[in-house]
């Protein structure tokens, strides 16, 4: 006794059923140039807007000279310029977080605390890793 069991699979590519976002469909150049566009756009809106990614900036024009003139070898350098901009990159996502966050709503909700607070965290762990790295190249 056998038993058969066969599968039929229906693929549609109806565009009624695969949703594309209408800023996607730039290529090449064109893409290149507009993602620069957009990281400016961002950039500029998170120096104007919040103001511990200005500190941050601030902090990273004055510790990245620093790193260079510090590190002894170049992965010395490499890596305390590193943890630098780690601090400014967790800040950008921990900014956009909060604007998502505050977008949705600005009630005061657990949920919205609790994701606020986790960015927050994640931005206070890359102060962390950043001090670990310094101190255990300087002091050596």
């Amino acid at each position: 006794m056998s038993i058969r069991i066969s599968f039929k699979i229906n693929i549609y590519h109806s565009s009624s059923l695969i949703m594309k976002s209408p800023f996607k469909g730039k290529t090449g150049i064109k893409r290149l140039a507009n993602a620069f566009t957009y990281s400016v756009a961002g950039t500029l809106a998170a120096f104007k807007h919040e103001d511990a990614f200005r500190q941050e900036v601030i902090l990273s024009a004055i510790l990245i000279p620093l790193a260079i003139y510090l590190g002894q070898t170049v992965i010395e350098q490499a890596l305390m310029i590193a943890s630098i901009l780690l601090i400014i990159i967790v800040e950008l996502l921990n900014s956009s977080l909060e604007a998502t966050v505050d977008r949705i709503s600005i009630k005061r909700h657990k949920l919205s605390k609790r994701a606020k607070d986790i960015g927050s965290a994640a931005v206070f762990f890359s102060l962390v890793n950043a001090a670990v790295i310094w101190f255990l190249i300087l002091v050596k």
